[in-house]
């Protein structure tokens, strides 16, 4: 029993996969495509914003942080996901399981922060515009994307070192990552991590979601009362953000809600629910971006 407890504590065998031997080099070939077109896409838009000074505004800085972020969060799986497709057993060592939970969880916070900080940077252009480059300065800017991206490292690092402390009782891990779903593994759930949990969600997704949303009705309320060229400008500019917004949020609420379930959810829906967190998302941020934001759109048919 103590060698098993030490065995178990020190790797994690990843059993979300289905029928990996038959499908092996499928899995491999598809994802490993995925992540270069998701690296390609999503540096490429980067790079315009960097060597254009017209897009070094807030809104477009905002942008290439929004899809360096993306290029850390797909880095955090598609790597680990490629070497296990080529392995005999997917293991992960404890360790490195945390890790990926902390790296993972924290960059998807600063995604829903830096939604947030665009829509309040779009809410001081539209309904304020005579007092946007007194509110809005570059140091405005620094403070806000420091924010975003060490506020959920704050939430989740709590939860990682805690999680640590957690006795084992189980090494197989019904998923194909560190996510949530490794909490399933402890023999009993701290109530402190359970808290953890709820504040980091409460902090890191609700209330900018709550904000961002809150932000976004007022500027359709007051686009409603103006002209068409007012409600175009609106539109131009918060629909992408809307749309990403509702994106990602869906994918975060079936993290938080099938990803801790231990039901007979069927293995294959699972798999391809869980494949979705990491798979379109980072592929459909520089799509929305690239091509409906006018600026970036030039800029991009010119490189192109």
């Amino acid at each position: 029993n103590t060698f098993m407890d030490e065995l178990n504590v020190s790797h994690v065998t990843l059993t979300g996969y289905v029928e990996m031997s038959k499908y092996r080099y499928l899995y491999f070939s598809g994802f490993f495509t995925v992540y270069v077109l998701i690296i390609c896409s999503n540096a490429t838009i980067v790079y315009l914003i960097w060597i254009h000074k017209n897009l070094h505004e807030p809104m477009y800085i905002f942008i290439a942080a929004l899809l360096f972020n993306c290029l850390l969060y797909s880095t955090t799986v598609y790597p680990k996901l490629l070497i296990d497709f080529l392995s005999e057993t997917p293991i992960v060592s404890m360790p490195s399981c945390l890790l990926q939970f902390f790296m993972f969880y924290s960059i998807g916070g600063t995604e829903f922060w830096l939604i947030a900080s665009m829509a309040f940077d779009r809410y001081v252009s539209i309904c304020k515009p005579l007092r946007y480059p007194t509110i809005m300065r570059k140091s405005t800017v620094k403070v806000l994307l420091i924010l975003a991206w060490f506020v959920p490292a704050c939430h989740i690092a709590p939860e990682a070192i805690l999680s640590a402390q957690t006795q084992i009782c189980s090494s197989d891990l019904s998923g194909i990552f560190c996510n949530n779903a490794m909490f399933t593994l402890h023999c009993t759930k701290p109530r402190s991590l359970t808290v953890l949990g709820v504040v980091a969600l409460l902090d890191l997704v609700i209330l900018p979601m709550l904000f961002t949303v809150f932000t976004y009705t007022k500027i359709f309320l007051m686009s409603y009362q103006s002209g068409k060229s007012f409600r175009r400008k609106a539109a131009e500019t918060c629909v992408p953000h809307l749309i990403v917004l509702i994106s990602f949020s869906y994918l975060a609420a079936y993290d938080v809600a099938i990803a801790r379930m231990e039901t007979n959810f069927p293995k294959t829906a699972r798999l391809i629910m869980t494949m979705q967190i990491f798979l379109y998302h980072p592929l459909f941020n520089p799509f929305i971006y690239g091509l409906k934001m006018k600026e970036i759109s030039k800029h991009l048919k010119l490189l192109c």
